[in-house]
């Protein structure tokens, strides 16, 4: 089937644009392409952006881009929604031009997240640069990243039919786990590339579209500055550092300024379709990943008392 091959970019909207500037340049070492009084482009490689963050309240995804290969690979994906009854409209110049794409097809998915493909999206005129990084973003073949979106109350077969059935996309694992008594996170993870997973899906209490987000570096050690970086800093975490059992992610979660989190990893795992299998797992963390205010509780305990030996 032809498919989408990346996620080439994603859409949020900002209340505070000063501190996301801050958070995304500065803490976690991206690339400011661009701004405005409404609007931050953000770099992460050679594209002319990664992320787009606009003004306004939502403070949560409006938007994921993703790009196809070709005009003819759009118009076989368009044919697909538009025999499954799917919503589809071919953006018109200004918003392809906005988006730095050839063309756009822009739809949603059964959550209501709105799903923008795209052919021939743009390289900047420059090269990359960070002031903070030691190596690189990894993207390339394996896009921006990937994300974890919330499921709404909707039910697996209807918005697989969506990414899997007309999109391409393929499954990659399923992770179930008991946060808590009665608190099941349940999330279903799907990749276009050799990435393991593009986007996820879970069925978990959240106030947002989205979860998180992930951006995977090339060298560990920085994922040890952009965590000192982010504590230097005061900014939330959500979880300290820690690794996935699926993807093989060595990450912390830290929170954006709009209250969603970014997740920031080393080493993810690549799949080979030939010989992937599909595995239902357990548990969300193979070690870490744990709350901060876990991690502050445990380490004041395990601190000597004022005057006690620390030996």
């Amino acid at each position: 089937m032809t498919g989408v091959n990346e996620l080439a970019y994603v859409v949020y909207e900002a209340s505070d644009l000063a501190d996301w500037e801050h958070f995304a340049v500065d803490l976690l070492g991206m690339q400011l392409a661009g701004k405005d009084t409404d609007t931050l482009a953000l770099r992460t490689d050679e594209k002319a952006y990664r992320w787009l963050v606009r003004r306004g309240p939502a403070d949560d995804l409006v938007a994921s881009g993703y790009e196809v290969a070709d005009g003819a690979a759009l118009d076989a994906i368009a044919a697909r929604l538009a025999a499954a009854g799917v919503a589809a409209t071919e953006g018109d110049a200004a918003l392809a031009a906005s988006r730095k794409v050839d063309r756009i097809l822009v739809t949603a998915d059964p959550m209501g997240n709105r799903i923008e493909l795209v052919t021939g999206f743009a390289d900047a005129e420059s090269p990359f640069h960070s002031d903070v990084l030691l190596g690189e973003f990894v993207t390339g073949s394996g896009g921006a990243g990937h994300q974890v979106l919330l499921s709404k109350g909707v039910a697996r077969e209807t918005y697989l039919e969506f990414y899997e059935g007309l999109l391409g996309f393929r499954i990659s694992d399923i992770i179930v786990e008991e946060l808590a008594p009665g608190v099941v996170a349940d999330l279903i993870f799907l990749r276009c590339n050799p990435r393991h997973h593009s986007v996820a899906f879970g069925d978990m209490p959240h106030p947002k579209r989205t979860h998180h987000f992930m951006v995977e570096v090339t060298d560990i050690r920085d994922v040890g500055t952009a965590y000192d970086r982010c504590m230097d800093a005061g900014q939330p975490f959500e979880m300290t550092l820690g690794m996935h059992p699926n993807d093989h992610m060595f990450s912390f979660y830290v929170q954006t300024p709009s209250g969603f989190s970014v997740e920031y990893g080393w080493g993810g795992l690549l799949v080979d379709d030939e010989t992937w299998q599909v595995k239902t797992l357990d548990r969300l963390h193979s070690w870490g990943h744990r709350p901060p205010e876990a991690v502050a509780s445990l380490l004041a305990k395990a601190s000597p008392a004022p005057g006690e030996d620390a030996r």
